[in-house]
């Protein structure tokens, strides 16, 4: 049970940082210059892995019917992005991404540009790369595993305490510059970009690995709740 649950640890932990390198290699392609893409410092996107082990587990039973699995992969992908979204934004009052400018997009957290891809990405997790990982993986001796599991754990939990602290230094700038500037979200969020680039490298990359950020209107009881 333990040797099986490292496993997943270990799968979790390449597919994040399969996500990273997707990510990095898009806005290369696009902005012709490398972008530390992500939430965290190092080099991964939890939610690829959490995504790719989500349809791992889900979607086993669809395994003899590639188009329900294709669907169903779409959906629960579509699912976790939008959850990410929104807890993002509710947590730290910003929007970290927004397809408003796609066409059949939900409340601008997913669209279908994006969502297709999500299908042919659990087709190739269920049918290419889970087969070839995981036949990997488990030659490994459960020693060795353990100690790999433990030591990226270990950097995955301290990546997150730093970036959290960062993350969290966007609601403080979004909150402190609202009081001053109402009902402008392009000012806010071009002043809480100035204000975080000021800060550190680390608050200066979050914003550069998303260009799409836009700090959210505070509410007004909020502002209320300020100003006492």
């Amino acid at each position: 049970m333990i040797h099986q649950i490292g496993i997943y640890i270990l799968l979790f932990f390449i597919y994040s940082f399969g996500g990273w390198l997707l990510e990095v290699f898009c806005r290369l392609v696009a902005d012709r210059r490398f972008i530390n893409r992500g939430f965290l410092i190092g080099p991964y996107c939890p939610i690829y892995g959490t995504g790719a082990l989500l349809m791992t587990f889900l979607l086993k039973r669809y395994l003899s019917d590639p188009f329900t699995l294709f669907i169903m992969a779409m959906l629960i992908c579509s699912i976790l992005e939008y959850i990410t979204s929104f807890v993002m934004e509710k947590l730290f009052n910003a929007r970290w991404w927004d397809y408003s400018h796609y066409r059949f997009n939900i409340n601008g957290r997913i669209c279908l540009e994006t969502t297709i891809p999500f299908g042919i990405f659990g087709f190739l997790i269920c049918y290419v790369m889970n087969p070839f990982l995981l036949n990997y993986i488990e030659m490994l001796p459960q020693v060795a595993l353990l100690i790999i599991d433990i030591l990226l754990v270990i950097v995955f939990f301290i990546d997150n305490i730093i970036s959290f602290k960062v993350i969290l230094s966007v609601k403080k700038a979004t909150s402190e510059i609202s009081k001053t500037i109402k009902d402008n979200t392009e000012e806010i969020t071009r002043r809480v970009k100035e204000t975080l680039k000021e800060k550190s490298y680390i608050a200066k990359r979050l914003i550069n690995a998303f260009p799409s950020f836009e700090s959210v209107k505070l509410k007004i009881k909020e502002r209320i709740s300020n100003k006492e």
